[in-house]
């Protein structure tokens, strides 16, 4: 009897035992939780195509559209004059720059005239007795001779016999020679081919100037050039007499120009063409730096976007029933941040900032869509709570 109730006990224990480790094991199992699914909130944007116009960047230094460099002729002691050869000073047009003292000069110029004038008149007795038809042109070309004038024109030779004559006593030659002495003292003096100022003085007075020497830089302030490089690429698109933006590197000035001159060729080593651009402004000078901004062409229907929205594919990615997709699109220009694109088609939505991780078939939701929901879930709480 003993035997049968502890059979019993220990069948009893054994079930029990079972059922409490499978009570255990069904403690211990967890349902698997269920993924929300992540939706994206994007900045978007609608598409619609229209004329973009298409800006060219380029940069560059002013140069004075004339500018005289000053050199030397002739050799001498620099004289002072009423306005100092000193940088930044002003002179009009035709007034002198530099004189160089030409005393010694002078003398052996006036020299020749005399000895010119001597021989006109040696031969005038002969010119009376042979040539008595010419005698009063010649003789009215002696009363006018002024030694402290220019050397007037020799008397037109109507007759061959008259120019042998003339020419045989050396008298053209002679004539020649005062010219071209009269032409070198005039070197004498530097004049302002036009009124300007100074930029470079390399000289200064009561200084030996040497023939060949530089003596300085001369410009006109009120017109200036900025030479360009731009791509051959867009070697088409430049017209002369085109309007440019310029401004500086600060972006607090800006100033007006137009495309004067353009390069006929390319260059062959950097591939670019250089444009020249000229631009007037009182507040402007020489070397200063500054950005011009080259309009192009306008391209109709087409759309301007920022270079990261569009893939290397040349894709850019929209958004169809909350899911993205992308779409092929034919980019026709680049410039730093931006990109232009052809074959968009209108009311697409397209994304208006990049997306991280983005990729085709990935749910999102509008911006203004996600702060709507926001805000109805946000008067629903209230209301309740008001309840």
């Amino acid at each position: 009897m003993r035997n049968i109730i502890l059979s019993i006990l220990g069948v009893l224990l054994i079930v029990g035992a079972f059922f409490f480790a499978k009570h255990l094991v069904d403690t211990k199992t967890k349902p698997k939780p269920v993924p929300e699914k992540v939706i994206k909130t994007v900045f978007v944007d609608t598409v619609k195509n229209t004329t973009v116009p298409i800006v060219i960047p380029a940069n560059g230094s002013l140069v004075a559209k004339r500018r005289v460099e000053l050199y030397s002729e002739v050799q001498g002691i620099f004289k002072s004059g009423s306005t100092l050869f000193k940088p930044g000073q002003e002179y009009r047009e035709g007034q002198t720059l530099i004189r160089i003292d030409a005393s010694e000069y002078y003398a052996s110029v006036q020299s020749a005239k005399s000895n010119l004038y001597n021989s006109i008149a040696a031969i005038m007795p002969d010119l009376k007795l042979d040539f008595p038809e010419v005698f009063q042109k010649w003789q009215s070309y002696l009363n006018g001779f002024d030694l402290n004038k220019t050397t007037p024109k020799l008397p037109e030779m109507t007759s061959e016999k008259e120019n042998y004559f003339i020419t045989g006593r050396g008298i053209v030659s002679s004539y020649y020679t005062v010219k071209n002495l009269e032409q070198r003292l005039v070197k004498y003096n530097i004049r302002a081919p036009f009124s300007g100022i100074l930029t470079e003085a390399l000289a200064t007075e009561g200084s030996l100037i040497r023939s060949g020497q530089k003596l300085g830089e001369f410009i006109d302030p009120t017109v200036y050039e900025m030479e360009v490089a731009l791509s051959k690429e867009y070697a088409n698109l430049l017209k002369v007499g085109e309007s440019v933006v310029l401004n500086d590197l600060e972006d607090t000035q800006t100033y007006s120009g137009v495309i004067s001159r353009v390069n006929g060729s390319i260059d062959a080593t950097t591939q670019t063409i250089t444009a020249f651009i000229e631009v007037k402004d009182e507040h402007l000078k020489e070397g200063m730096y500054l950005e011009a901004n080259l309009n192009a062409k306008n391209e109709p229907d087409a759309i301007e976007i920022d270079r990261n929205l569009m893939l290397e594919s040349k894709q850019v990615y929209v958004v169809k029933d909350s899911v993205l997709d992308v779409i092929d699109v034919n980019p026709v220009y680049f410039s730093e941040t931006k990109v232009v694109l052809k074959n968009v088609p209108d009311g697409a939505i397209i994304l208006a900032k990049p997306v991280p991780g983005a990729y085709a078939g990935m749910l999102v939701k509008p911006f203004e869509e996600a702060t709507k929901e926001d805000n109805n879930s946000a008067a629903e709480a209230n209301s309740k709570k008001a309840q």
